[in-house]
């Protein structure tokens, strides 16, 4: 019953001119190109702004981290900063956590 359609459609295919390997490679050349700029840099060029913050911190810099809590660097190791918070309340964190400088989100806040 279907024999005419699917003969057609055999017949259709075979007519086609077959492409180069090379032109098939493009589309997948060009999404991944499209990525890089829209996601793969971007994201590059912010670790880097963030590393070159972490090795610019000091000794008195207002600081938040990346749960949201606000204090002042009062010491600095390797790969540990601690912060006042609050009334001499003092807390140890690790520097990855550290999510940028407090002054940013206070010019923020006074922009709007």
């Amino acid at each position: 019953m279907f024999d005419f359609i699917i003969s057609s459609a055999h017949a259709q295919t075979a007519a086609a001119p077959a492409q180069s390997p090379f032109l098939q490679f493009i589309p997948f050349v060009l999404i991944f190109v499209v990525m890089y700029f829209l996601m793969i840099r971007p994201q590059k060029k912010r670790m880097q702004e963030e590393q070159t913050f972490l090795n610019k911190l000091s000794h008195g810099d207002e600081v938040y981290t990346k749960s949201g809590i606000l204090g002042k660097v009062t010491a600095i190791a390797d790969k540990a900063v601690t912060i006042e918070i609050e009334n001499g309340a003092k807390m140890k964190i690790l520097k990855s956590y550290i999510g940028g400088s407090a002054a940013s989100i206070f010019n923020a806040d006074a922009k709007k």
